[in-house]
């Protein structure tokens, strides 16, 4: 049986911006069964954003959630979850000097333990969002996998992220299988990368760094089944794994499309599947 399909709103982020209850109707008449929200929406409130997610029949088992956030006001940012009603707090990145292998990297460990009890104590689990950069070695073993077997289960499982998996040298799908039982929730995610990774590679996702100009012909995000990834044999290892859902994110709408054109382009291929 497929599993239910949310999509990211990070995907349509400035549609949100402009109309947030108009932009939720639009996901769910093209055909989403639920939405990740990217944080929580400017001027609503999370209740008020779970009003409009119910309304509209979505389901929101997870939202990203900033670990700089997290660790500032725990208490409160794990009542705002508690309030918009998710299951799963997910961390969705980390800045330079917190990564595996950076200074930092032993701090940001002990601070997700902490967010893990807290999540914990309050009825929820927290997940880690992975780019590619965490597949670099701590000891023998890529920093995600050293991550996952350093926090115990109860405090961290997995929202694996497909593309960034396969950007960092790995298959998505057995990397999915690898997690089966701690991978509740899967990022689908469809690209192109014709030539080799470009240097300034999170400019495409909004984050500026001192590399050279990322090259749109060398890597560009596209819709889910209109990229390189194996997606049917992702979705089986999603089902295979025990995830409950499968989220499509697209960071930038490929070029000469709308977010909207895209996120539409890939439930449409996902519902072409059966899904």
């Amino acid at each position: 049986m497929a599993l239910p399909v949310a999509l990211q709103l990070y995907t349509v982020r400035e549609e949100l911006a402009r109309d947030f209850e108009g932009t939720v109707r639009k996901v769910a008449e093209m055909g989403y069964a639920g939405v990740e929200p990217a944080g929580f929406a400017e001027g609503i409130s999370p209740a008020e954003m779970k009003r409009i997610f119910d309304e509209n029949n979505l389901f929101c088992v997870s939202a990203h959630v900033p670990l700089a956030a997290l660790a500032a006001d725990l208490e409160g940012t794990i009542a705002k979850c508690k309030e918009l009603g998710i299951k799963y707090v997910v961390i969705p990145y980390l800045g330079d000097g917190e990564r595996p292998g950076q200074e930092g990297f032993a701090a940001t460990l002990e601070t997700m333990k902490k967010v893990g009890e807290a999540c914990k104590a309050n009825g929820m689990v927290q997940l880690y969002h992975n780019h590619d950069f965490e597949f670099v070695k701590v000891g023998d073993v890529y920093g995600l996998d050293y991550m996952y077997e350093t926090i115990p289960a109860d405090l961290l499982q997995t929202e694996l992220d497909t593309c960034w998996v396969n950007v960092g040298g790995e298959d998505p799908a057995p990397y999915v299988l690898k997690y089966s039982g701690r991978a509740p929730v899967v990022h689908l995610k469809d690209f192109v990368m014709p030539g080799k990774k470009p240097k300034k590679l999170y400019e495409l996702i909004g984050i500026e760094s001192d590399e050279e100009a990322a090259d749109e012909e060398a890597f560009s995000f596209r819709p889910v089944g209109h990229g390189a990834q194996d997606i049917p044999a992702i979705l089986a290892a999603a089902e295979k794994a025990g995830a409950e859902c499968v989220v499509v994110e697209q960071d930038q709408p490929a070029k000469g499309q709308t977010p909207m054109e895209s996120a539409k382009l890939s439930i449409d291929y996902l519902r072409s599947l059966g899904w």
